[in-house]
């Protein structure tokens, strides 16, 4: 991993937890953090918006940042249901997921739209993690890096920066299976993704964005997946609802 870049562990805690659940989660991994001076490693977590004022309360005074799971491109308006990026950062989010491959299949979300999206959440001061992977057809197929390449070059808004900017590599058919790609194809998927991000915004911007890792990261894989250049991080799913795993993965930063 590149000196420049400050390894991130964020956690997707998707459609999950009720107040007391956030609260006691939240809570617990505040005291970690708050007793970890050396880390070197940033956390951030993205509770359901439901969640989102009461988990921000508890992580207040720890160093944790607050995300979200998605929000609306436009800023305010006649859209029931959703919530803007305004609203996210008026919350005292630092991060909003866009692209995520549940968005992207389960409200068929194109890259036009991620890419509004992205732009939305920057606009407001935050940072988009944009998530970008293959599905199991298209990894057998041979087809990973077009695809890969593709939701780059759709997904990330012009200008951006490594200021207000995550990628987050998510292999569909690895989110939530427990099978996760070889380290040597996670490394080959991660040098592309910096190659074209250094030629989308320049190398000395490229060189600071993060690209984190999501699918089926655990404990038990974490260190040989945070190991690998390029690998930022991770975007954690299931195992960021259990404090003790999701500190674990975090300590397993190199």
């Amino acid at each position: 991993m590149s000196v420049p870049r400050r390894p991130l562990i964020a956690g997707n805690w998707k459609m999950n937890g009720l107040r007391a659940d956030g609260g006691s989660l939240a809570s617990g991994l505040s005291d970690l953090m708050k007793n970890k001076t050396d880390a070197v490693f940033d956390l951030a977590v993205c509770p359901p918006f439901t969640l989102i004022a009461a988990v921000g309360d508890a992580l207040a005074g720890s160093a944790i940042s607050l995300g979200a799971q998605d929000c609306h491109p436009a800023e305010n308006g006649a859209y029931t249901g959703d919530v803007s990026a305004a609203m996210l950062a008026d919350l005292g989010c630092d991060f909003v997921i866009v692209g995520h491959s549940e968005r992207r299949t389960n409200h068929e979300e194109t890259d036009t739209a991620v890419q509004a999206k992205a732009a939305a959440v920057q606009a407001q001061g935050m940072a988009a993690i944009i998530c970008i992977g293959e599905t199991e057809e298209q990894r057998d197929g041979g087809k990973t890096l077009d695809v890969v390449k593709s939701q780059l070059a759709g997904s990330v808004p012009e200008p951006s920066a490594a200021a207000n900017t995550v990628i987050a590599y998510e292999p569909i058919w690895a989110i939530g299976t427990g099978r996760t790609p070889s380290t040597d194809e996670v490394r080959e998927v991660h040098a592309l993704i910096r190659a074209e991000l250094t030629a989308a915004l320049g190398a000395e911007e490229a060189v600071g964005v993060r690209v984190l890792y999501g699918g089926s990261m655990n404990p038990e894989n974490a260190g040989d997946l945070l190991a690998l250049e390029d690998v930022d991080g991770g975007l954690i799913g299931g195992a960021s609802l259990t404090a003790e795993d999701f500190w674990a993965i975090a300590q397993s930063c190199v």
